[in-house]
């Protein structure tokens, strides 16, 4: 899905050009399934040199998302988009939260194992838990759509699947009876935090054609 070169033959309509904010191999490719056959060629910021990444001094999945979108864009030229996500866990006090990525290093064996230990202090095995998604869409100096996409789980009793990536191997989603990493990449798509909210900037994207 990315920009081939030279002008579009006359009579064909340009296609828009948007930037994907994340350097996340797993994070492109659901994107890029959620956003295929629409009008528009997909670039991630591997197309570009590299960029010095900005601070995330947002609170909030929200916060970040647009500072993001909204550095990316000036940074790039192009309209981008930019998501935030996390693991909010109950008996966590709903950490890790907005430093999902970062927290306790970036070994997910390392996280996990860092998560149950605190469950397990805790007496809270099995601690309801959800995933958040925060995305932003800045194009013209400003932020141009959001959108939130929220789904509720538990923390499964160990890891399982190794169809996801992050956090999924220990997210038992109820409704399914599986992790989210142990989903199909389709499936999955139409009830993860991701799938939601990009599918809500995929509806935009359709009706700004």
């Amino acid at each position: 899905m990315r920009a081939s070169p030279g002008a579009p033959a006359e009579g064909v309509p340009s296609r828009r050009r948007i930037l994907i904010a994340t350097t996340n191999p797993g994070k492109m490719r659901e994107i890029s399934r959620i956003l295929d056959r629409l009008p528009i060629d997909l670039a991630s910021l591997d197309d570009f040199p590299p960029l010095v990444e900005p601070v995330e001094t947002g609170s909030t999945f929200a916060e970040n998302a647009r500072l993001k979108a909204l550095y990316y864009h000036e940074a790039t030229g192009l309209p981008s988009v930019a998501d935030d996500s996390g693991l909010e866990i109950a008996a966590l006090d709903g950490a890790p939260g907005v430093h999902s990525a970062r927290w306790e290093g970036t070994d997910y064996g390392v996280k996990f194992r860092r998560i149950y230990e605190l469950l397990e202090a805790r007496g809270a095995p099995g601690s309801g838990a959800r995933f958040v998604c925060r995305v932003a869409l800045a194009d013209r100096g400003r932020i141009e759509f959001e959108a939130e996409g929220v789904i509720e789980g538990c923390i499964a009793d160990h890891p399982r699947g190794d169809r996801g990536f992050g956090y999924d191997p220990i997210f038992f989603y109820p409704p399914l009876g599986r992790t989210t990493g142990e989903l199909e990449p389709d499936l999955k798509a139409t009830v993860s935090h991701r799938g939601k909210a990009f599918a809500e900037l995929r509806r935009y994207l359709q009706a700004i054609q």
